[in-house]
């Protein structure tokens, strides 16, 4: 059988199409409780609840740096690379007895966070050559200039919440 390049180039993108869609999905946090049961059989203490999410991060593509006109390094040269990870659900309760004194007032304290999305932004650096494109005036040859060094600052953003409750 005989390919032809029309023919090649459309298994290609069947080829990428199909390995595009088998991507496994991403988890934005995976849940974990702490298994404290072995607190209460040893010690005879109820033990308090935890359990929470472990934030898996996903990493973004980076900033594509751009070139100007007159420079002769792209911007930024370290580019930024975004991430970003949801923090899940957070319980930590705990039995607090004899609240006012008696028996009956028994009652649990809890903290609570719910998930929430954290998003982050490494730093990046810009960087400027100390030489000028080459000068017509000069003839032909680069002029010298300050070199430019500059950081791009890292970003965090996210709105994370707790709950404090008494029952």
């Amino acid at each position: 059988m005989k390919m032809t390049a029309r023919g090649s180039i459309a298994a290609l993108m069947t080829c990428l199409a199909a390995a595009g869609a088998a991507t496994p999905a991403v988890a934005d946090s995976v849940p974990v409780g702490v298994p404290l049961e072995a607190v209460e059989t040893s010690l005879g203490v109820d033990a308090p609840r935890v359990a929470t999410g472990v934030p898996v991060p996903v990493v973004g593509a980076p900033d594509v740096p751009r070139h100007h006109t007159g420079d002769m390094l792209p911007t930024p040269l370290l580019p930024t690379v975004p991430i970003g990870a949801e923090l899940g659900d957070t319980l930590v309760a705990s039995p607090v007895p004899n609240l006012l004194g008696k028996p009956e007032t028994d009652g649990e304290g809890s903290v609570g966070a719910q998930a929430t999305t954290l998003r982050t932004r490494t730093p990046g650096a810009v960087v400027g050559s100390p030489l000028t494109m080459p000068d017509g005036s000069n003839f032909g040859l680069p002029n010298l200039t300050a070199p430019k060094l500059g950081v791009i600052a890292p970003e965090l953003t996210g709105a994370p919440a707790a709950l404090l409750g008494l029952r």
